[in-house]
């Protein structure tokens, strides 16, 4: 393995851990508060910042950050709680669509400020102002790189004879991340990191 390589490794752990601890940190400071769970509070924020307060079951599945494998589940359960409704669509009964309600728009609302303060105490407090750039600006490539469509096919008239794609002359080294990021802290959660963690830490 090259040195290229343990940097990289290296990198991608210090991320999962620095994730792994500052999500645990906040999640538990919101259990004792009494507050609703990160993974509600995701679903909740998407809801509300969608139009009408609502998204179909599936826009809403590949919206939230801290929890895809049941958002399903994790809806019906805050269906029970009475925070979001769900209804199957008037026209096409194969669409559920997930809507906020007042209490979820207001449990929203009362989580945010502990929200926030956990990311400052356990994800911003430790990071220099350049740390936090450095950290935002690296792991920005890494989504923009996996959110942008790296190459679009291309139309050939019917009949053609296929062409031979073509050949570098050379190989091209590809560029490394810099550093990594924590998400109550990182990604779907919003420190000062990417746009969309941002989005996440705010209401």
């Amino acid at each position: 393995m090259t040195d290229r390589e343990n940097v990289g490794l290296g990198a991608w752990r210090a991320m999962l851990l620095a994730y792994d601890a500052a999500m645990r940190a906040i999640d538990a400071e919101l259990a004792r508060a009494e507050a609703i769970p990160l993974s509600w509070y995701d679903v909740l924020l998407e809801l509300r910042a969608a139009p009408d307060g609502r998204l179909r079951m599936q826009e809403l599945s590949g919206r939230v950050v801290l929890s895809r494998t049941r958002v399903s589940r994790m809806v019906d359960d805050m269906a029970q709680a009475g925070l979001v409704d769900k209804v199957r669509d008037g026209t096409d009964r194969r669409v559920v669509w997930a809507t906020i309600t007042p209490s979820g728009v207001t449990a929203l609302r009362s989580t945010a400020p502990l929200y926030l303060s956990g990311i400052e105490r356990h994800f911003s407090a430790h990071l220099t102002d350049e740390e936090k750039r450095v950290v935002a600006t690296a792991l920005a490539k890494v989504t923009a790189a996996h959110t942008e469509p790296l190459c679009l096919p291309t139309r050939r008239p019917a009949g053609s004879a296929p062409t031979a794609p073509a050949v570098p002359a050379a190989p091209i080294p590809p560029t490394g991340p810099a550093a990594p990021a924590a998400s109550g802290a990182p990604a779907g959660a919003g420190p000062t990191a990417l746009p969309t963690d941002q989005r996440k830490a705010s209401t």
